[in-house]
């Protein structure tokens, strides 16, 4: 139970599952009409219980979410192989310095077009709608939050993690076999050669990984927008008026919705909710610093016997929390499965003839615990200043 919850809990069980099914009836790309169904759906479940709601358009380039991970596969290969044909033909410190100043650029091109380039990149623009609801006239203190938009891809989410994986893990070794040689130590050409063939095989995921429409996404992320819309009818009155409720677009597509709503908003507080099955472990992902006061409540809020496992995001898979984390947000993603759920994400098999919804009231339920907890704990944090003139407080910890 939520302590003080105004309403039936029975009846929110089964709106939440009404939820479900008609959310994940199709798929929902971003920005497509079906979304517009959908975002609907969820305006009129908040409206209904006091929120209210706005719909914030935005502008985006759709170039890094289509193409941004299959162009980094390709890319990744290319230098890898000219790295390693310089290792193999005996001059390691020549792949060093490639594979040195390859990785800066690399690296400093995604970080700039993850956390800048999705907005405002003129190459393939594309509009979609975030949805916002708040009750009461302050901003809201924590936020719940989850994407409304799906895709397909020819691989699961769990093969391209492990091609990313596999990817890094070759240019680690590539690069510390270089620097070996480079410090005299040699080599046969044959290792060489099984680095190359480590990583080709490892590309191919990522390369794989363009976007489609062909899935309903009733995992991701039909399930996490109805657990949260059941966290939002469950929290009491009292607690409701510091948490707000956002339903992004465009997750899909490089965390468009995400970034352009937290880059209007100072930092403060939210638990995303991205993916919950029928079965399996509840997870808690962060990334970057670990925010430690937003930890212990959402593991303090779990059902006795069902505990809460936190672990960092694995690499090769974004969420919403990541976007709201670069900006300088206490953010989270709370999801529930296992390996096997992993494999149906992005595919057409996720849809509603693989999930029940049994996990989601659990869901709901222990966000809304959550949020009411850490609303007392950022209400203290920010005692005596300003909140109307919305005090940031993503470093409540």
């Amino acid at each position: 139970m939520v302590e003080g919850a105004d309403e039936d809990p029975v009846a929110v069980a089964a709106g939440v599952q009404a939820l479900l099914h008609e959310l994940a009836s199709g798929p929902r790309p971003a920005g497509s009409a079906a979304e517009e169904r959908a975002r609907t759906v969820c305006a009129t479940w908040l409206t209904s219980r006091g929120y209210s709601v706005a719909e914030e358009p935005f502008g985006f380039s759709a170039l890094p979410g289509r193409w941004g991970t299959p162009l980094m596969g390709v890319l990744s290969l290319v230098l890898l192989g000219a790295v390693i044909a310089r290792g193999a033909g005996g001059r390691p410190l020549d792949g060093v310095l490639l594979l040195a100043g390859a990785g800066l650029v690399l690296a400093a091109a995604g970080s700039w077009v993850s956390r800048r380039g999705i907005l405002s990149l003129p190459l393939v623009r594309c509009r979609s709608v975030n949805l916002v609801a708040t009750r009461g006239g302050r901003p809201p203190l924590v936020w719940l939050m989850a994407h409304l938009d799906s895709k397909s891809q020819p691989v699961p989410i769990a093969v391209r993690a492990a091609g990313v994986i596999g990817t890094l893990t070759t240019w680690v070794v590539t690069g510390s076999l270089l620097v070996a040689g480079a410090a005299g130590l040699g080599f046969a050409t044959e290792l060489w050669w099984v680095l190359l063939a480590a990583g080709a095989a490892s590309a191919i995921p990522v390369v794989a990984s363009t976007v489609g429409d062909r899935s309903n996404g009733a995992l991701d992320n039909a399930s996490g927008v109805a657990a949260v819309l059941g966290a939002a009818a469950l929290l009491p009155t009292g607690s409701a008026e510091s948490v707000g409720v956002v339903i992004t677009s465009a997750e899909e597509l490089g965390l468009a919705g995400a970034r352009a709503w937290s880059a209007g908003r100072a930092p403060a507080v939210a638990i995303n909710c991205d993916s919950v099955d029928d079965g399996g472990e509840i997870v808690v992902m962060y990334s970057g610093r670990r925010p430690g006061e937003l930890l212990g409540r959402l593991t303090d809020a779990a059902e006795p016997g069902d505990p809460v496992r936190v672990r960092r995001l694995v690499p090769g898979i974004l969420a919403d929390h990541v976007a709201l984390t670069e900006a300088g947000w206490s953010a989270v993603t709370v999801s529930r499965g296992s390996v096997r759920t992993l494999h149906r994400i992005h595919t057409r098999s996720d849809n509603l003839a693989h999930l029940r919804g049994d996990g989601l009231m659990q869901l709901s339920r222990l966000l809304a615990r959550a949020a009411a907890r850490l609303t007392v704990g950022v209400n203290r944090a920010v005692s005596g200043s300003d909140r109307n003139a919305g005090h940031g407080v993503g470093g409540m910890e």
